[in-house]
Protein backbone atom coordinates (compact mmCIF):
# COMPACT_ATOMS: atom_id res chain seq x y z
CA UNK A 1 0.00 0.00 0.00
CA UNK A 2 1.23 3.36 -1.19
CA UNK A 3 1.84 5.35 2.13
CA UNK A 4 0.72 8.69 0.24
CA UNK A 5 -1.94 7.13 -1.17
CA UNK A 6 -3.26 5.88 2.29
CA UNK A 7 -2.78 8.96 3.38
CA UNK A 8 -5.07 10.41 0.31
CA UNK A 9 -7.58 8.20 1.31
CA UNK A 10 -7.97 8.36 4.71
CA UNK A 11 -8.35 12.10 4.35
CA UNK A 12 -11.16 11.36 1.83
CA UNK A 13 -13.33 8.76 3.80
CA UNK A 14 -12.85 11.04 7.48
CA UNK A 15 -13.96 13.91 5.50
CA UNK A 16 -16.68 12.50 4.09
CA UNK A 17 -17.94 10.35 7.03
CA UNK A 18 -17.63 13.30 9.02
CA UNK A 19 -19.71 14.84 6.46
CA UNK A 20 -22.34 12.36 6.39
CA UNK A 21 -22.49 12.33 10.14
CA UNK A 22 -23.00 15.79 10.46
CA UNK A 23 -25.94 16.00 7.52
CA UNK A 24 -27.53 13.93 9.35
CA UNK A 25 -27.31 11.03 5.87
CA UNK A 26 -25.92 8.11 7.86
CA UNK A 27 -23.89 7.86 11.33
CA UNK A 28 -22.69 4.41 9.91
CA UNK A 29 -22.13 4.08 6.23
CA UNK A 30 -21.65 0.47 4.77
CA UNK A 31 -18.79 0.22 2.69
CA UNK A 32 -21.10 0.39 -0.63
CA UNK A 33 -22.90 3.75 0.57
CA UNK A 34 -19.44 5.42 1.37
CA UNK A 35 -17.91 4.06 -2.09
CA UNK A 36 -20.82 5.82 -3.43
CA UNK A 37 -20.06 9.20 -1.83
CA UNK A 38 -16.52 9.02 -2.70
CA UNK A 39 -16.77 7.27 -6.63
CA UNK A 40 -14.70 4.23 -5.45
CA UNK A 41 -15.99 0.57 -5.12
CA UNK A 42 -16.36 -1.30 -2.12
CA UNK A 43 -13.42 -3.32 -2.52
CA UNK A 44 -11.07 -0.58 -3.60
CA UNK A 45 -12.26 0.78 0.01
CA UNK A 46 -12.25 -2.76 1.77
CA UNK A 47 -8.31 -2.37 3.05
CA UNK A 48 -7.73 1.19 3.82
CA UNK A 49 -10.79 1.18 6.04
CA UNK A 50 -9.15 -1.74 7.67
CA UNK A 51 -6.25 0.19 8.22
CA UNK A 52 -8.22 3.16 9.41
CA UNK A 53 -10.22 0.69 11.85
CA UNK A 54 -6.65 -0.56 13.08
CA UNK A 55 -5.12 2.72 13.68
CA UNK A 56 -8.58 3.72 16.04
CA UNK A 57 -10.01 6.36 13.73
CA UNK A 58 -13.28 4.28 13.03
CA UNK A 59 -15.19 1.23 14.57
CA UNK A 60 -17.36 -1.64 12.75
CA UNK A 61 -20.67 -1.38 13.90
CA UNK A 62 -23.67 -2.95 12.03
CA UNK A 63 -22.65 -3.10 8.49
CA UNK A 64 -21.02 -0.27 8.15
CA UNK A 65 -18.45 1.41 10.28
CA UNK A 66 -18.69 4.53 12.48
CA UNK A 67 -16.01 7.29 13.26
CA UNK A 68 -14.29 7.08 16.82
CA UNK A 69 -13.83 9.92 18.86
CA UNK A 70 -10.25 10.15 16.63
CA UNK A 71 -11.86 9.89 13.83
CA UNK A 72 -14.61 12.59 14.49
CA UNK A 73 -11.61 15.16 15.44
CA UNK A 74 -9.82 14.00 12.66
CA UNK A 75 -12.15 14.00 10.15
CA UNK A 76 -13.65 17.41 11.45
CA UNK A 77 -9.95 19.09 10.84
CA UNK A 78 -9.46 17.79 7.66
CA UNK A 79 -13.01 18.77 6.37
CA UNK A 80 -12.77 22.35 7.83
CA UNK A 81 -9.18 22.54 6.20
CA UNK A 82 -10.29 21.31 2.49
CA UNK A 83 -13.39 23.56 2.13
CA UNK A 84 -11.91 26.71 4.28
CA UNK A 85 -12.60 28.59 1.57
CA UNK A 86 -15.92 27.17 0.63
CA UNK A 87 -17.33 27.75 4.61
CA UNK A 88 -15.89 31.18 5.21
CA UNK A 89 -18.93 33.11 6.20
CA UNK A 90 -21.30 34.83 4.09
CA UNK A 91 -21.71 38.96 4.18
CA UNK A 92 -23.69 39.36 7.48
CA UNK A 93 -22.91 36.43 8.95
CA UNK A 94 -19.91 37.09 10.99
CA UNK A 95 -16.80 38.99 10.39
CA UNK A 96 -13.22 39.25 10.70
CA UNK A 97 -13.05 39.23 14.39
CA UNK A 98 -15.06 36.22 15.03
CA UNK A 99 -13.65 34.01 17.13
CA UNK A 100 -14.36 31.31 14.56
CA UNK A 101 -11.29 32.51 12.39
CA UNK A 102 -8.39 31.62 15.33
CA UNK A 103 -8.46 28.18 13.97
CA UNK A 104 -10.18 25.33 11.62
CA UNK A 105 -11.90 23.88 14.95
CA UNK A 106 -13.31 27.12 16.17
CA UNK A 107 -14.24 27.60 12.41
CA UNK A 108 -16.42 23.69 11.88
CA UNK A 109 -17.82 25.08 15.51
CA UNK A 110 -18.84 28.26 14.29
CA UNK A 111 -20.53 27.29 11.29
CA UNK A 112 -22.47 24.26 13.26
CA UNK A 113 -23.82 26.79 15.66
CA UNK A 114 -24.99 28.98 13.04
CA UNK A 115 -26.61 25.57 11.07
CA UNK A 116 -27.99 24.70 14.20
CA UNK A 117 -29.77 28.04 14.98
CA UNK A 118 -30.80 28.10 11.07
CA UNK A 119 -33.05 24.77 11.92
Amino acid sequence: MDELEALRIRDEVLQAMYWMRSEGISEEPSLAELGRCLAMTAECLGDYVERLEQEGYLSAARGGYRLTALGVETGKRSFADEFADLTRPAHGECDESCWCHEDPDEAARCLEERASRAR
